[in-house]
């Protein structure tokens, strides 16, 4: 089920590991894997192939060395920029040592190559094994200059284990949101060891990591520890797609109440109810702060209303799109948390309840399901931090979150992270920058509390509807109609086929 594992949980298992093999054994079995999946990138002439190896001072750079080794083995041309162990985060272990023996026994050519120099030559293939997962500062001086200049190479970038620069558990470039100017090394391709990592999925991760391929070196699936952080995947949530029964009528797939609507604010709540009618909720109501208009020209079916005449017991909330922050908006946005429905806080929402401590009390102690879609900023608002700080710290931040609201948590962004109270955290894996605009938030919004309103568990509906959101975006980019350009009101018909399509596929 695409489990994720943290530095800590990776170094206990290849400690694990470690006791039962031979020396090195952990080391040349990585070599060998990235070296497999190296050639499959280079020529079909292996012998005109141009590969730069960059191997730092730790065991990352006793991987690449083994890479080094095996790729002049098989033919290619291979260069090898070398950092010694006395270098800053120099670790020369006895495998980093041999491997080093290796390469120099072959027929790569070990030299000094000069930052500004690289893109004098034409290379197939840059290898980064620079630094592993233990990196802890950003990257400074030659190094630095090193990986700029391999950042504007025109070939695959090949990063072992992880791209220098990135960190392993949140996706953050180390020391970018620290106060410093980190950089990363950004990858086309990434073989990480032994277990996925968090981090190649979200934050600077889906940029920097490109595709990801997982190597477990053959270790016992024993060594594996249970862990609460996986990738999303239909798996997750698949027993509660179900195809529907004939005998059905509009009370039976659940009302949706949409709670915005303030002065100059009635696009936000209009999308969002659009998409809960287009994702099956039987009834929809769009319920304004504002006077509402008369009708929806483009989508009739919504019934609008006035939020703060509107009977809330009756139907899933979704507060937030356009709410505001008048006095008005605060008083509907009390009453929704303190009703007994299933409730979903999005936008001006949130920044309300960033304001009132007692009313996240209230949240926290409510009975009914409670699911939060905060983007970065919404989160660092609710926990008193910047903005950089929650980035510094996806999955961590979700989870502190999801811990003091006592809801789900949805922390949207490149690689939505999604909590819940007891820790449990999941990456989502579709989308694409097609979703950087105004508006997607709502109509996400709309679509989770359209599927609670359907009877689907706060937890899988987050999970669901988070998958759904992006995988319509990557759908009309797959058509050509994005990443560029497309608008929020465009995913809303994506979304109503992909989710159909998915209970045909896996609806009971």
């Amino acid at each position: 089920m695409n489990p994720l594992y943290c530095v800590a949980e990776i170094r206990a298992i290849e400690h694990a590991a470690a006791q039962h093999l031979p020396a090195g054994a952990l080391m040349q079995r990585a070599g060998q894997a990235a070296a497999n999946a190296a050639l499959d990138m280079l020529p079909f002439s292996t012998s005109r192939a141009r590969v730069l190896v960059l191997a730092g001072p730790g065991n990352n750079g006793g991987d690449a060395l083994e890479v080094a080794a095996h790729l002049a083995f098989a033919g290619a041309q291979v260069s090898v920029r070398h950092f010694g162990c006395e270098e800053p985060g120099g670790h020369c272990s006895p495998e980093r040592e041999a491997a080093l023996q290796r390469a120099r026994a072959s027929k790569a050519r070990f030299e000094y190559l000069a930052p500004e120099a690289l893109a004098e030559q034409d290379w197939n293939l840059v290898i980064d094994g620079l630094f592993g997962i233990g990196l802890s500062r950003a990257i400074e001086g030659e190094m630095r200059a090193l990986v700029e200049a391999v950042n504007a190479l025109p070939c695959n970038r090949f990063a072992l284990d992880i791209p220098s620069g990135l960190d392993a558990d949140t996706g953050a470039i180390v020391g970018r949101h620290a106060g410093s100017d980190g950089v990363a090394v950004r990858a086309t391709h990434t073989i990480t060891f032994i277990a996925d990592k968090a981090g190649l999925h979200t934050c600077s991760g889906r940029d920097y990591s490109g595709d990801v391929q997982v190597a477990r070196l053959d270790l016992d699936a024993a060594l594996y520890p249970s862990t609460r952080c996986h990738l999303n995947d239909v798996k997750f949530f698949a027993r509660h797609l179900r195809k529907r029964r004939h005998d059905t009528h509009k009370g039976s797939y659940g009302n949706v109440a949409v709670l915005g609507g303030a002065p100059g604010m009635a696009g936000a709540v209009t999308l969002a109810a659009r998409a809960a009618l287009l994702s099956g909720a039987g009834r929809v109501y769009a319920c304004h702060v504002d006077t509402p208009p008369a009708y929806d020209s483009m989508q009739p079916e919504l019934m609008l209303r006035r939020a703060q005449e509107f009977d809330l017991d009756g139907a899933v909330i979704v507060a937030g799109p356009g709410l505001g922050g008048t006095e008005d908006s605060r008083a509907v946005l009390a009453r929704a948390v303190s009703s007994s429905a299933p409730l979903l806080l999005d936008a001006d929402a949130l920044n309300l309840l960033a304001q009132d401590a007692a009313l996240q009390a209230t949240v926290a102690e409510r009975a009914a399901p409670t699911v939060i879609t905060p983007h970065p900023l919404e989160a660092a608002r609710l926990l008193g931090i910047s903005a950089g700080e929650v980035q510094c710290n996806r999955p961590g931040v979700a989870r502190d979150l999801a811990a003091r609201l006592r809801a789900m948590v949805v922390l949207k962004g490149s690689g939505t992270v999604l909590a819940r109270p007891d820790g449990h955290t999941v990456i989502n894996t579709t989308g694409n920058p097609a979703l950087a605009t105004a508006g997607t938030g709502d109509v996400l919004a709309g679509l989770c509390g359209s599927l609670l309103a359907q009877g689907w568990p706060a937890w899988e509906a987050a999970l669901s509807a988070v998958w759904l959101h992006g995988m319509a975006a990557d759908v009309l980019v797959t058509e050509g109609l994005g990443p560029i350009g497309v608008t929020a009101s465009e995913l809303v018909p994506a979304i109503r086929t992909a989710l159909n399509r998915m209970v045909q596929m896996h609806g009971r």
